[in-house]
């Protein structure tokens, strides 16, 4: 189990949260919870609600659409984060590639930390615009 120190830590490492200020994400840290994953356990399939955010703190897991593999994500990166802004059917299957820790943040308690702290869901748009920006060009 991570201190909220070292959650603070690891999510400041982090592309989405990177703009964010630490007395901020240890607001964040406290509502994230850790999951382990065993190899070949899916996370979420495509179609589900969305509900939260993961971010991976050990391991590897395969993003997919049936048999095409849209990533492989690996430590200090994340998927997930549209379900966060809302709660629209996750776009793909998220399958462990092998033992896998996580954070997972639960979007109805990450909305209420971004009602109170608006420059906390400022970081997050500019991330996500920045990332949408890479996609497209």
């Amino acid at each position: 189990m991570l201190s909220t120190v070292e959650k603070v830590l690891f999510l400041k490492s982090i592309d989405l949260f990177s703009q964010i200020p630490g007395e901020d994400l240890a607001q964040v840290a406290l509502i994230s919870s850790e999951e382990s994953r065993e190899q070949g356990e899916e996370i979420f399939a495509e179609g589900e609600a969305g509900d939260a955010l993961y971010l991976v703190l050990d391991g590897k897991v395969r993003v997919h659409k049936s048999d095409r593999v849209i990533a492989e994500l690996g430590e200090r990166e994340c998927f997930g984060e549209m379900a966060i802004l809302d709660a629209a059917p996750r776009s793909a299957t998220v399958t462990a590639v092998s033992e896998t820790s996580l954070l997972k943040i639960a979007r109805e308690d990450f909305q209420e930390i971004m009602s109170e702290k608006p420059e906390i869901a400022m970081g997050i748009i500019k991330v996500l615009t920045r990332r949408l920006r890479d996609a497209i060009s």
